[in-house]
């Protein structure tokens, strides 16, 4: 008896599983953003009583997301009226699931007013979200507005519509638009094990210039799908932006050079640091430091390779100095071009820029983007399958090259 006692008492003892595992902590990660910058007095668009329906194509997933808007170039406080996010309904257009439509709050109000100079972080709402996702968000804006906050380059369609359709899950444009307004992030909620944010920090190249309309073809949307939503991917790219010098056209240009960016020094800490969850970076910048004193620069404005790694040891030390991995890409062939960057001289401080980044060990990394998109038949030039016209910008296949020569290792 004593034995069958001692029989069932074990049976009835759970099996060892070994110490409890501890649930993953949530973490808030930027799944996608952009730079903004100011825009061309010209170029203002006003709106009233108007609703800007905005396409954006995240990286990382989660359970709830947090929306950044932007009036840091405003010179007027911005009405918000209402404003809401959702999944798109499909994969192409603007209308939205409505099963996932959720209203946003700005300190538990709806409505909220926007300080020039200022940026606005929306409350958390919960929303499932996988990876690689599509998200709307719709802002109304009840009063007269100027707006002064853009990223002037999208390269995905957008839409401006009349009246307070925030909820609607279809809407009637009255503008298209290939901008983004108002618009500078989206974070998210998520207990993916070592999520984080990785920022692409650049220019044209980075924003995505001649790559097809609507597609997300632009090398961080191709490094965000080779990670498969492991980290979040943010780009903080901006056509013509410059490291060292704040747009300063030349007569023709007063038109977009605003659309330029401040210099990439000054934007670091609001565009890079700043983001949510953001443990790297990726920087590809220089170029338009060499070229554009020959296009839309003065030419007092020239400044030496020498000057352009100084700038890329600032960008070093205070991601360092932030607790931040900083990587860079080497600067890309441009010999041919048809934008006049091009010359000898030039050419001598691309390779003076990129004999650096490639020995001297500064960056914590450095991705060969000369190598993995150059012509084997002349590597001054773009290979021509890789360029998407002009001889600077490559194409979608040059971009997904690009994405390709990240070591993935980096943020394991």
């Amino acid at each position: 008896m004593t034995a069958l006692v001692l029989l069932m008492s074990l049976v009835a003892l759970p099996a060892w599983s070994g110490p409890a595992q501890a649930p993953q902590p949530a973490v808030w990660a930027g799944t996608w953003a952009t730079g903004v910058t100011t825009v061309p007095p010209a170029s203002t668009t006003t709106l009233e009583r108007q609703t800007i329906r905005q396409v954006v194509h995240t990286s990382i997933g989660g359970d709830a997301v947090r929306v950044r808007l932007s009036n840091e170039f405003g010179r007027a406080p911005v009405r918000i009226g209402a404003a809401h996010v959702a999944r798109r309904a499909g994969s192409t257009g603007a209308d939205i699931d409505p099963a996932t439509d959720r209203a946003l709050t700005f300190g538990g109000a709806g409505g909220v007013l926007m300080p020039p100079g200022a940026p606005l972080f929306s409350d958390p709402v919960p929303l499932a979200l996988p990876a690689g996702a599509d998200l709307v968000i719709s802002i109304y804006l009840p009063e007269r507005t100027p707006v002064g906050t853009v990223h002037a380059f999208s390269y995905q369609r957008n839409l401006i519509a009349d009246g307070d359709v925030t909820a609607a899950p279809s809407v009637t444009p009255v503008t298209e638009i290939y901008q983004w307004f108002l618009l500078s992030g989206i974070s998210v909620s998520t207990r993916a094990r070592g999520a984080s944010a990785i920022a692409a920090f650049g220019d044209s190249i980075t924003d995505g210039a001649s790559t097809q309309n609507d597609a997300n073809h632009r090398w961080p949307d191709a490094l965000a799908a080779r990670l498969h939503g492991t980290r979040g991917v943010v780009n903080l790219g901006i056509s013509g932006n410059r490291l060292l010098h704040d747009p300063n056209p030349t007569p023709g240009a007063e038109g977009f050079a605003a659309w330029f960016g401040a210099n990439a020094l000054s934007r670091f800490d609001r565009d890079v640091i700043a983001q949510p969850g953001v443990g790297a970076a990726i920087v590809l910048l220089g170029i338009n430091d060499i070229g554009q004193p020959g296009g839309v620069a003065p030419a007092s404005e020239a400044v030496t390779a020498e000057e352009i790694i100084a700038a890329h040891r600032q960008l070093i030390a205070r991601a360092h100095a932030s607790g931040l991995r900083i990587y860079a890409g080497t600067l890309l062939p441009f010999k041919g071009d048809t934008l006049g960057f091009y010359t000898e001289a030039n050419e001598a401080k691309r390779a003076a820029v990129n004999q650096w980044l490639r020995t001297s060990q500064e960056y914590d990394g450095v991705a060969d983007f000369e190598a993995a998109v150059r012509d084997p038949a002349d590597p001054l030039r773009l290979r021509p399958d890789f360029n998407s016209g002009d001889g600077l910008h490559p194409n979608d296949a040059g971009m997904a090259a690009m994405a390709e020569a990240i070591p993935l290792h980096w943020f394991r």
